[in-house]
């Protein structure tokens, strides 16, 4: 608040801290990044000054798309996404920032609205890859090693799997709704977090919904961190999966 009240009206929050303004959450390399970082519309609006822990940029859009956290002035979710994605190396990393952007229960964009801001940036380094990764964005994702898991998947060839889908029983019981499926094959794909070791209610209510999928018929992958680091055992129990479902080898 105290370096807003010394910003002039062309400059607002940007980058990472705009990311969590608008709680989404921060790269893996970026996180460490705790600086307070500005954007202005015009390179003469830049502040001259910088002060410790600030980092003052400009954008190059004639047009910068802003928001409002409270009292506080950031870029859009779009303009924010386009600043923060053009600087991350790995395309997996840029899917995993949009998807985190668009989670089931905070939706802040749509893949749209991200190919439209893209679309309207030229001349910036690493736009080209941006634009490339949208299309393998998924909106409604819970979490981030979610988002990697798909894209484990998706690289070794095997199908997209739906994301966060509700699963029902025959008598339209609501059973679970699961992390990544392939509903006509009836595999279902759950991702085991901190939150299933540190919750028990949780851990409990998840162990009987998975073992209803099973009793109607459902093949269940659970995927847990090293899964996602080292994917092979991963992909090997999925792909095994489609298989014993279509009698065809991927």
């Amino acid at each position: 608040m105290a370096l807003a009240q010394a910003l002039g009206d062309g400059v607002v929050f940007g980058h990472v801290t705009a990311l969590r303004l608008l709680e989404v959450e921060v790269p893996w390399t970026l996180a460490g990044d705790d600086r307070l970082h500005v954007v202005a519309r015009h390179p003469q609006d830049r502040p001259r000054r910088t002060r410790g822990g600030v980092v003052a940029h400009w954008s190059r859009q004639a047009l910068l798309g802003t928001a409002a956290v409270g009292e506080l002035a950031v870029t859009s979710p779009e303009q924010t996404f386009v600043h923060v994605a053009t600087g991350l190396r790995m395309p997996d990393d840029v899917v995993v920032l949009g998807d985190a952007m668009m989670r089931r229960q905070a939706m802040l964009t749509t893949p749209a609205r991200l190919v439209d801001a893209a679309e309207r940036t030229f001349k910036v380094k690493g736009i080209v890859r941006v634009r490339e990764q949208i299309e393998r964005m998924r909106p409604g994702t819970d979490s981030s090693p979610e988002s990697r898991t798909r894209l484990a998947l998706v690289d070794a060839h095997l199908p997209c799997p739906h994301v966060n889908q509700v699963v029902r029983a025959p008598g339209g019981e609501y059973v679970k709704r699961v992390d990544l499926l392939y509903p006509d094959l009836k595999i279902a794909i759950e991702y085991d977090g901190d939150q299933h070791r540190t919750d028990r209610a949780q851990w409990r209510e998840d162990v009987r919904a998975r073992r209803r999928l099973e009793e109607l018929g459902w093949i269940v992958i659970v995927v847990v961190a090293d899964d996602v680091r080292e994917p092979r055992s991963l992909v090997a129990r999925v792909r095994a999966a489609i298989r014993s479902r279509t009698g065809t080898a991927l």
